[in-house]
């Protein structure tokens, strides 16, 4: 797997997500509602979870679970149906139990941002519902992965 690709790290460069806006998900306004950035955001989450190895897999094996604590979106321009949606995300940091990180949201035929989503989420143990620290290895992939790494 290529690590560098133009300048930015592979997973700058990889959607976290891709798909389209239906009509069932505008408003009555025409655009796509707010609920269904929401979800495009959640899936692209699951995306980059998987790419610094919190996978499915490992949630359920290690009793591990995510939990988000903020979010912030920025609406920028409005998505109509029909339209092809496109999400790349960043990390922006890596702490002991909780990770930063950020969305970008696009029209892909047009290139145009239509909205970014900062999230901070928390490593939990799902049995005793409390935070947990990230895994070493999870630690090592996230750091691999930050936009703007951490001086040493």
């Amino acid at each position: 797997m290529k690590d560098e690709i133009a300048g930015g790290n592979a997973m700058e460069q990889e959607a976290t997500y891709r798909g389209t806006v239906y009509p069932w998900q505008c408003d009555h306004v025409g655009h796509m509602n707010i609920m269904w950035y929401v979800g495009k955001f959640d899936e692209a989450n699951w995306n980059l979870f998987a790419r610094l190895g919190l996978t499915p897999s490992y949630l359920r094996i290690s009793g591990r679970g995510m939990a988000a604590v903020q979010q912030n979106i920025a609406y920028k321009r409005e998505l109509l149906a029909g339209d092809i949606v496109e999400i790349r995300s960043h990390l922006l940091e890596i702490r002991d139990k909780s990770i930063r990180f950020r969305h970008d949201m696009t029209n892909a035929e047009t290139g145009e941002l239509a909205a970014t989503c900062e999230i901070t989420g928390v490593h939990m143990d799902r049995q005793f519902r409390k935070s947990a620290p990230f895994a070493d290895c999870i630690r090592e992939a996230a750091l691999k992965h930050l936009a703007e790494p951490a001086e040493v």
